[in-house]
């Protein structure tokens, strides 16, 4: 009777036992509902979940410290797969080198076997030679339209030092008679050196080679008929008057006579000293120190270290080379000249070597106009690169250049910094072999014959030169080998010059001279107003 009494519906009837079962059902749905959606809530996160609109679903800590207080269930952390092992690039390996191997006093030296006949270069555009590189267009243009022929090389044998051949790739030297010192074998040593430099690349090809210090081909000797038959002749330098086709000279590689390092570590140590030295702190003169016997200009350039009556403003040295050898060449290194704000640059017999020394140094070049030009010296602007000198007026030059650059500073320093930056860059290492590759490459395709290797030639590898040789040769031939192919291409060639880029390059340089000559003249009147009898001795300077 409980349970019947106790089961009576709301209408006083007996109840329905199921309806018993179904209340507790929806109990138990609705509660698991509202469980489930806070675990739902608790595990989207709702201040971070964001979509247009839903800023009101974000809430400041102050907000959230008042809303009543909800057991959080611990998020389940999302699994995600296991990442993919990141690909491992195994690293380029090392260039190989291929250093000299010199055999032992039993076995005979020959040319190495391992080093490549060819070596592909990496597929990237070619950056653009240097403007100066437009010259060897110019300076191969006499044989332009004939091309050269046998009878013109053999012609010139009597006056040529040594016949290089390029045949498969391979370098021949046909010697004839020995140069000054060591000019041949260290100009073989650079011709080796580009071939290891690229090789397979140069073509076949046969020329004549001269070491003295002035062109021999003089123009006057080929005119009319005879201009149809000029020798090609290579040289260290040009001339307005002569046809001698400018080659790099040996002191790229080094001078060991006088001990002069190759090119690329003396340019390296020029310019460390160099930075040693502030502009202020240098001396205010202008300096220049060599061997005065070897041209008249160079002797009068002595006369300027008279300062009885004026003081020029220039500090010349004679360069005793016999004292040097003998003292180990204590005085003489390169980078040890660079004390001075500004340093003379004056050729000897004919052009000198020294002028990318003086250059290298970054104070301002006074170049005393010289006669001749060497591969990279055509590129150089007066007042960008230097300051011009004029030969029969030097002394008052020299002054006037100095007083000049010490009342603007800013500007001598420019054009010190331009000439520096000329031949570290425009004249470094890898553009002198590309501007041997050039030109030899131009030329081969003017030969109308067929290149072959004459009777008693030797194959130049760098081993059959540099094994032979002991002391400082030895040493400059080890420092500036070339250990391996380049995996670069030779820069790409610039086009010749047009008849109107030469000559309005030529008056650009002609006008900025004759700007400066103008300028001197005026300050040198004004000087003269304030002396008096003694202008006439000095005016021959």
């Amino acid at each position: 009777m409980e349970e019947e009494s106790s089961s009576r519906g709301c209408y006083g009837g007996k109840a329905w036992r199921p309806v018993k079962t179904w209340a507790s059902a929806t109990v138990f749905v609705l509660f698991t509902v509202v469980l489930l959606s806070g675990v739902f809530i608790s595990w989207i996160d709702i201040p971070t979940f964001t979509f247009p609109g839903a800023s009101i679903f974000k809430t400041t800590a102050n907000e959230s410290s008042a809303q009543p207080s909800l057991k959080k269930t611990e998020s389940p952390k999302t699994e995600f797969p296991p990442e993919s092992p990141k690909t491992e690039f195994p690293p380029e390996p090392a260039k190989k080198e291929f250093p000299i191997n010199c055999p032992n006093a039993t076995t005979k030296q020959t040319c190495p076997l391992d080093y490549p006949l060819k070596h592909e270069t990496k597929n990237i555009d070619a950056e653009v030679c240097p403007e100066y590189f437009r010259w060897i267009h110019e300076d191969l243009r006499p044989w332009k339209a004939a091309g050269i022929t046998r009878e013109m090389l053999e012609g010139i044998k009597s006056t040529a030092h040594f016949r290089i051949v390029v045949h498969k790739g391979k370098v021949y030297l046909d010697k004839f008679r020995p140069a000054y010192q060591t000019r041949e074998e260290f100009t073989f040593w650079g011709i080796a050196q580009l071939a290891r430099l690229y090789p397979g690349k140069l073509p076949d090809l046969e020329l004549m080679f001269q070491c003295e210090d002035r062109p021999a081909i003089k123009k006057e000797d080929y005119k009319g008929s005879k201009g149809t038959k000029i020798p090609p002749l290579f040289h260290y330098c040009g001339h307005h008057t002569a046809f001698d086709i400018p080659f790099p000279d040996w002191s790229f590689w080094g001078w060991p006579e006088v001990n002069i390092k190759p090119w690329e570590s003396t340019l390296s140590a020029i310019e460390e000293k160099a930075q040693m030295i502030s502009w202020n702190d240098r001396e205010p003169y202008a300096y220049w120190k060599g061997n005065p016997t070897t041209s008249r200009g160079r002797g009068e350039l002595l006369k300027c270290n008279d300062s009885k009556e004026i003081d020029w403003k220039a500090r010349v040295y004679n360069q005793d080379w016999g004292r040097e050898m003998a003292e180990g060449f204590k005085h003489s290194n390169l980078e040890d000249q660079c004390t001075h704000r500004y340093n003379i640059y004056i050729e000897g017999i004919a052009w000198s070597v020294s002028q990318k020394y003086v250059l290298a140094c970054d104070a301002m070049t006074l170049r005393v106009k010289p006669d001749y030009y060497d591969i990279y010296s055509r590129g150089l602007i007066p007042m960008d690169h230097y300051w011009p000198i004029r030969p029969h007026k030097m002394c008052r030059d020299i002054k006037y250049a100095v007083e000049w650059g010490d009342e603007h500073p800013a500007q001598a320093q420019a054009i010190g910094e331009n000439g520096q930056r000329y031949v570290a860059e425009s004249a470094k290492m890898k553009y002198v072999y590309d501007y041997m590759f050039h030109l030899l490459s131009e030329y081969a395709k003017l030969l109308k014959f067929e290149t072959k290797v004459p009777p008693g030639a030797v194959e130049m590898c760098s081993e059959a030169m540099a094994c032979p040789f002991r002391g400082s040769i030895r040493k400059f031939m080890d420092d500036s080998l070339v250990m391996s192919p380049s995996d670069v291409p030779p820069c790409s060639l610039p086009p010749p010059y047009k008849p109107d880029e030469l000559k309005a390059l030529q008056e650009r340089k002609e006008k900025v001279t004759r700007g400066v000559e103008m300028k001197e003249a005026r300050y040198w009147r004004d000087f003269k107003r304030g002396t008096s009898s003694w202008w006439s001795r000095i005016f021959h300077h």
